[in-house]
């Protein structure tokens, strides 16, 4: 049977509303002008905005198109969902924000509000989004709120602008939210984005507090360890658990879940047992997600049979296992080579009430060695409801690739477009080098071009006479 590349036909398989948003996608196509790239600039190290606070300047205006009599309605999630589509163009966002609002008489929300600045802060145009929080003060349908200031801190602290994002807590007085909850967000996204050294300068630093009045607590704490555990510093993640008993702060469930983290991502396991030990020592009641890392890191010191033996007393003490609990059994019982009786813990979940997700598959998927097994499990996976994720189709496709198998490539590809996903730069790689590897040159030279058409970065392939790029990268 001659394989010939695959071409997607998902409109047919698409839900109404997925039609609904491809025709709000085709009308302001028609309707605008080619955008320009949409490639993040430079992140702005301004802080005020520079343009009339009730304008939202763009570069390619809709300029308030007369709506056509079948042009579709709008409702909050229509809106929510289309500036979604429009998280990688912030151009045609902004064009779809004021289109709709001007246009079909659509009241912005707070919710809606926050969507586009988000979008605005992930491609650095603060000056933009600044406008906008300027716009939400004005109507009381939508008042900034500790979620607006929360995105900005996430972007201003992503793009590095450590000052701004502070700026920003100041200027949140204006709208009465200059508080602990924006003080914790900030601390927050400053661990998040590791910046930790600030977030523990502001809260324990010489101008510690400044202007601030807030008392730092046991949540604060938690986040700075949580940020020192995200830097891969474990010296210094020891150094503040230790100086927190120092200190006499109270450490909660939370506090010893972090730890507990760091210990086994820092490759100690074992002294996960001790802490959870300490934990009964001192009365405090695990929860589910405490229990899971334990039973990943007795599996991973003590054995899987260890780890099965406290997944017993964890259900005896009335803690119910979720899907985490189910996922680390599994895996664990993968990693030994026991895969049968991870077959009859996934047959369990369901009798039990917990759904497997895409993750408990992935789980299995891994340690399967036989095509057809592998595809029987997918096609299990998607008709009991579970989704796969792009990272699936990726991970089967690389698998039956090194294999040799090329059928069940095509199989999982097509199931792909099947599903509505488009084929993005690790999929298109692992066909065209499945491809490759069984001599197809001109069909893999096809899909090469296709996605570079796309806008899809291709590895350079010495087969298919393609060069890589001065200043790139070999990694597809």
């Amino acid at each position: 049977m001659m394989l010939s590349p695959v071409h997607s036909r998902r409109h047919s398989l698409l839900s109404p509303h997925s039609l609904l948003l491809l025709r709000i996608q085709s009308f302001l196509t028609s309707h605008s002008h080619p955008s320009s790239s949409t490639q993040p600039s430079k992140p702005k190290s301004y802080f005020q905005p520079k343009s009339p606070p009730n304008s939202i300047p763009h570069l390619n205006p809709l300029h308030n198109p007369k709506a056509p009599p079948d042009a579709p309605s709008f409702d909050q999630t229509t809106v929510l969902q289309t500036l979604s589509c429009y998280a990688n163009d912030w151009k045609r966002a902004v064009e779809f924000f004021t289109w709709v609002s001007t246009t079909r008489g659509f009241r912005h929300t707070t919710e809606s509000y926050n969507r586009m600045i988000d979008v605005l802060g992930k491609f650095f145009e603060f000056d933009l989004a600044w406008n906008l929080i300027v716009q939400m003060g004005k109507s009381a349908d939508s008042m900034p709120n500790h979620v607006t200031f929360r995105i900005l801190f996430k972007r201003y602290v992503s793009a590095h602008l450590v000052n701004e994002a502070v700026r920003s807590y100041h200027k949140a007085h204006e709208f009465g939210l200059k508080d602990e909850v924006s003080f914790s967000n900030l601390i927050d996204a400053l661990c998040e984005y590791k910046h930790v050294i600030e977030a523990e300068e502001m809260c324990f630093g010489k101008n510690s507090n400044v202007g601030l009045c807030l008392c730092v607590d046991t949540k604060i704490y938690n986040m700075i360890l949580r940020g020192w555990f995200k830097m891969g510093w474990w010296s210094k993640c020891r150094e503040f658990w230790e100086e927190m008993d120092r200190r006499g702060v109270e450490k909660d469930l939370y506090s010893y879940s972090i730890y507990m983290d760091i210990q086994c991502k820092s490759g100690k396991p074992w002294k996960v047992v001790k802490l959870y030990k300490e934990m009964k020592e001192k009365g405090i009641r695990l929860d589910v997600v405490v229990y899971n890392t334990i039973l990943n890191a007795m599996g991973r010191s003590d054995g899987v049979d260890f780890a099965l033996r406290l997944y017993r007393e964890m259900m005896e003490l009335g803690c119910e296992p979720n899907v985490v609990t189910y996922n680390t059994i599994i895996k664990l019982l993968c990693e030994n080579g026991r895969v049968r009786e991870a077959y009859k813990v996934l047959d369990q979940m369901r009798v039990k009430g917990c759904a497997p997700n895409v993750i408990t598959y992935h789980s299995v998927f891994g340690y399967l060695e036989k095509p057809r097994e592998i595809l029987r499990l997918f096609d299990r996976m998607t008709g009991s409801g579970v989704r796969p994720r792009m990272d699936t189709y990726v991970m089967l496709m690389r698998k039956f690739g090194r294999w040799g198998f090329l059928r069940p490539v095509f199989v999982v590809w097509k199931k792909m477009e099947e599903h509505g996903l488009s084929p993005d730069e690790h999929a298109y790689n692992a066909l065209i080098d499945a491809l490759v590897q069984k001599g197809m040159i001109d069909m893999a030279r096809e899909y090469d071009q296709e996605m570079l058409e796309k806008g899809l970065s291709a590895k350079p392939r010495a087969d298919l006479g393609t060069k890589l790029v001065s200043g790139g990268s070999e990694n597809g």
